[in-house]
């Protein structure tokens, strides 16, 4: 365990927060509301603004939505793949106490620490808005930093540089697939579909984003009980 983690949890135990907030810093962690709810509307917003830039704001939106898939994607694989690490809410070998209860996470056990996909996903997100409106997007970053990272640091979800490696491999996704010569590869012709069939696109432009606010949970526990209904 590298000290960095270890000051930073050690300092955020110590900070003797009432029950009442620190059930609150739990509400927080686990609603969608404080997640994508608040981001993705922003990305409605680029997409029905008028602008001399449009096309260009549509395809940075396309992009964006395709990077927080991939970074969704990418994180969940690294997190069953790489070394396991164990969550600090599980580790008493840390000798901290958190806010959250490890019996009421059962859940979170066998799933590594490294790295947040909850990081990875909204940093992405929050990197596509700063592309188009700087001001906003800083507060998206604000936002992600508030109300994604820091409770789960607290409540001991994750280690600091599991949620500082999950925000950078998100920011750097949607960097990348931002640029002009993979942006105008992959979100250009998906445009042109989308102005050719607006009707079926904004019928799956809601599910997607829809999916992406509940990170697909709905749609993992129901494959999960049929894998397990087969079995």
């Amino acid at each position: 365990m590298n000290s960095f983690d270890i000051v930073i949890l050690g300092a955020l135990t110590q900070l003797q927060l009432s029950p009442q907030i620190n059930r609150a810093i739990a509400v927080i962690a686990d609603l969608y509301t404080f997640k994508g709810y608040l981001l993705i509307p922003l990305l409605w917003w680029i997409w029905f603004q008028p602008s001399d830039r449009r096309d260009w704001r549509r395809e940075i939106v396309l992009a964006t939505l395709a990077s927080g898939l991939i970074a969704l994607a990418a994180g969940r694989l690294l997190a069953r793949f790489l070394p396991y690490r164990e969550r600090p809410l599980f580790t008493p070998d840390l000798h901290l106490h958190f806010a959250s209860s490890p019996v009421q996470l059962a859940g979170l056990m066998h799933w590594s620490s490294f790295p947040s996909d909850h990081a990875m996903l909204w940093m992405s997100v929050a990197m596509g808005i700063f592309l188009v409106w700087r001001g906003i997007g800083a507060l998206a970053f604000l936002l992600v930093a508030l109300f994604v990272c820091f409770p789960r640091a607290y409540l001991g979800y994750h280690y600091p540089t599991d949620l500082l490696a999950g925000a950078l491999i998100g920011v750097v996704i949607t960097w990348i697939m931002t640029r002009d010569a993979v942006r105008k590869r992959t979100a250009a012709p998906v445009l042109r579909c989308i102005m050719r069939y607006p009707g079926p696109a904004v019928a799956l432009g809601f599910l997607l984003c829809f999916e992406l606010v509940t990170q697909f949970d709905d749609l993992l526990r129901l494959a999960h009980s049929v894998l397990h209904a087969t079995t």
